[in-house]
């Protein structure tokens, strides 16, 4: 559990369970649904559906569409996004609940209004099908197989490396206060922001005296 709200992360990870005709299913809640990492958890685990409940307004509509088609299709998961619609007295919600295909592409899509309904037809064998048999467009294979055709070729190996190449992940894995540092070292070292505060959050010495240093300037 990831988003700025303040509640506690949890240490639940993602759960995949059976759904209707044996169907593999798991869900990602809103904010969650914007780390790749959560997709593929889900999606090595088993999930055949994600499910993900949100409730986004403008100006994200376009970005939000196209994360849960994009992740669909890297993935190779159905997605079934449920986001809210209409004026709550506050915030406008742009609603387009959709159906996406496990190679991204919609299946049913709702516009803006309230209550609206959509259904498609999710094949449990096509998925299977497509994670089992398919080559170039297997993401799910091909990460922890990468470079098969040439290991084999070559004569290294019968089904291509397994090791993870990534310093990052490596690092989060194995030294997570390290991985913190690097996330800092390209964002920022403290929770608050002067120009984005948080009630509750402190906001950061350094960037106020900043700021009061350059008022002391005009």
């Amino acid at each position: 559990w990831t988003p700025i709200e303040g509640w506690t992360p949890g240490n639940l990870g993602t759960i995949v369970t059976e759904g209707p005709k044996g169907m593999k299913v798991s869900m990602i809640i809103c904010d969650d649904g914007n780390y790749p990492e959560i997709w593929r958890d889900c999606a090595m685990r088993g999930a055949e559906l994600v499910i993900r409940p949100q409730g986004y307004m403008y100006p994200a509509k376009d970005q939000q569409v196209q994360v849960s088609k994009t992740m669909a299709w890297c993935n190779q998961v159905y997605v079934a996004v449920a986001n809210a619609s209409g004026f709550d007295g506050v915030y406008t919600y742009f609603g387009h609940s959709a159906i996406v295909g496990a190679d991204g592409r919609t299946l049913g899509e709702c516009g803006t209004e309230d209550n609206g309904i959509q259904y498609a037809q999710l094949s449990i064998s096509g998925i299977r099908d497509a994670r089992a048999h398919d080559q170039s467009q297997n993401q799910l294979f091909k990460l922890l197989h990468r470079g098969y055709t040439g290991v084999y070729a070559n004569g290294d190996g019968v089904k291509g490396e397994a090791e993870c190449p990534f310093e990052f992940y490596n690092t989060w894995v194995k030294e997570p206060k390290l991985a913190q540092e690097m996330s800092e070292a390209v964002t920022r070292r403290t929770i608050g922001v002067t120009c984005c505060p948080v009630a509750g959050i402190p906001e950061p010495e350094e960037e106020i005296e900043e700021l009061t240093h350059e008022l002391n300037l005009q």
